[in-house]
């Protein structure tokens, strides 16, 4: 998490530094990235780059954090939109972030993240979506969904199909762009793979 300094910084000296963050993120994976690269964007002295952030690391999770709450709001607002369908809901959040990552630099930005996924980098994108410890936020999803049209038999389970059905859209983002796929091959190797897990994978 940034210094209490960066908060005390006016709002577009803030955005000023992490939009130089993005760009350098978008440039290079985090073990490549330059703090100098990023100060030089932001017209920043490299001292006071430090009274904000403890390195790069620090300020790479702190973007891609608040990058998670926004897609957790975007989470919340879809599946109020959806009437409590699970599976519509992953499936018109995965066709916006295609839309998303038509532009460039965003694109970039998520190619360097989920080409180099580790626990850190999954737990942070999926924080504020299904992860326990989070009780408010994961009380107030699990009272949306519609568990009428979901074959449980509890809330435990209902975990292991939100986990699940992440799962399947980490692995589909990161086929996105370890494969180049096009929007409509990606969205079509999803749908099927969502369908099968729809229907069930064992005939009774």
């Amino acid at each position: 998490m940034p210094k209490q300094t960066f908060f005390h910084l006016p709002k577009d000296k803030q955005d000023t530094l992490i939009e130089a963050a993005k760009k350098e993120f978008s440039r290079v994976p985090l073990h490549e990235a330059s703090v100098a690269n990023i100060i030089k964007s932001a017209g920043i002295p490299r001292g006071s780059f430090y009274q904000y952030f403890e390195d790069k690391e620090d300020l790479f999770y702190y973007l891609l954090n608040q990058l998670s709450i926004k897609n957790h709001l975007r989470f919340i607002s879809v599946l109020q939109e959806k009437n409590g369908d699970l599976f519509e809901t992953f499936i018109s959040i995965f066709q916006f972030m295609l839309e998303v990552h038509r532009d460039q630099e965003h694109k970039n930005f998520f190619r360097n993240v989920y080409l180099n996924m580790n626990y850190k980098n999954e737990k942070t994108l999926a924080y504020h979506v299904y992860e326990e410890n989070q009780k408010t936020q994961y009380f107030n999803i699990i009272k949306l969904i519609d568990t009428t049209k979901l074959n449980i038999h509890n809330e435990q389970e209902l975990h292991h199909v939100i986990k699940i059905v992440m799962g399947i859209t980490f692995q589909n983002l990161v086929q996105l762009f370890a494969k180049d796929y096009s929007d409509e091959e990606a969205l079509k190797n999803y749908l099927v793979q969502i369908d099968l897990l729809k229907r069930g994978l064992q005939k009774n």
